[in-house]
This record gives C-alpha cells, structure tokens and sequence, in this order.
C-alpha cells in the first residue's frame, strides 16, 4: 500500500512554498535560499519536507496574480522590451532568452537571463568591448544531461535597468541545453522573432 504524507507535513510544505513565494516577490532570487529562510521563519529549518522550485515557482505565480497584477505585468514587459533590445544587439550569437523573465515570474529585483552560442569566451568579450559596453565575468554551474558544468557568464549593468546575464554556451550545446533548475527539464527559451510576439501580443 502507498504512503502518504501526513496532512500536517502536507499543510508545513505548503506554508514553506507560499512564504518562499513572498520572499522572492520581495526580492530573493535563489529558490534554494528562500525555502531554507522560509522554512526558518516557520520554526521548521530542521525539516525534510521542503517544497521543490516547481511548487514555489506556482505559488510566486499566485502570489503575483493575488498581489500585484498590474505591477508584475508591466515590470515583466519593460524587462522582455529589455531583453529584446539585448538580443538585437546580440543576434549573431544565436540568443535565446530563458530564465523568469521568459516564464512571467519576474520581480522588480529580477535579472534577464540570456544564453548565447560561441566559439570562445572572448570572441563576445571582444564584441562587447569594440561597443564600449562595460561588463563583469562570473562562472556559473549548469545543469546538463551528463552532469555539472562550468559556464562562463558575462554581466551587463546600467544605471536603472535589470542586470542582463549572458551564459556562454558552445556552439554544440545549441542541440542539447541545459536543464532548468525550475523542474529538471530541458532549458525553455524563446529566440528573438519569439520574443518580439510575445511583446507584441502584450500590446
């Protein structure tokens, strides 16, 4: 016979997963990050029971449609007009754009997640420098379907706008992307023509 969870353990998850929600609604990015602090606020850091992404992503989705509608709506429009301006710029390396931004979750402390496609590192650094963009490097672990990866990852910041993270991918991995951190499937992500229809059905 199946077990099931005990109805407390059931209502704790829940409770976890909507205060994880408001969290990031107000300004933590990490979903990792925001349970372990949900869970602590409850009284129950010591817990098992932890919501995956999946059912926090949902309950951010609630949250937003309960609490702030109209903000949320035209936050993620400036940030997706953003990305577009981004990815024109950006267009000979293939990108896509992925992330909250892409799945209608974005906060006002979000940033616009981009993967881009490349020979090398420095073929985009040297692109970004001959247009006097300014930008910081990071690495960042991808997800991939034969295990952890290393990915090169380039900041762009300016003054009263989102912070646009470029992941660099080789040219190879445009067959096979990595796995979103959300629900362990492959990385959905919308090219530039995408993009611009979803804009434009916003409009």
């Amino acid at each position: 016979m199946a077990r099931h969870s005990h109805p407390s353990h059931s209502h704790l998850r829940e409770s976890i997963a909507q205060l994880a929600a408001r969290l990031m609604a107000e300004g933590i990015q990490d979903f990792a990050l925001a349970k372990r602090k949900a869970a602590r606020q409850l009284g129950a850091a010591d817990t098992q029971n932890l919501p995956n992404n999946s059912e926090i992503e949902q309950a951010l989705r609630t949250y937003q449609a309960l609490y702030q509608r109209e903000h949320q709506e035209n936050q993620l429009s400036q940030l997706r007009a953003q990305a577009l301006q981004v990815m024109g710029m950006l267009a000979r390396f293939d990108p896509l754009l992925t992330g909250s931004v892409l799945r209608g979750t974005a906060t006002p402390y979000s940033d616009i997640n981009i993967l881009l496609f490349a020979d090398s590192q420095k073929e985009v650094e040297l692109y970004l420098l001959n247009r006097e963009l300014v930008y910081k490097t990071s690495e960042k672990r991808f997800r991939f379907s034969d295990g952890l990866r290393p990915v090169p990852v380039l900041h762009l910041s300016n003054s009263g706008e989102a912070e646009v993270q470029l992941a660099i991918l080789s040219i190879a991995d445009r067959r096979q992307l990595p796995l979103s951190p959300i629900d362990g499937l492959t990385m959905k992500g919308a090219r530039l023509i995408e993009l611009q229809s979803l804009l434009d059905k916003e409009t």
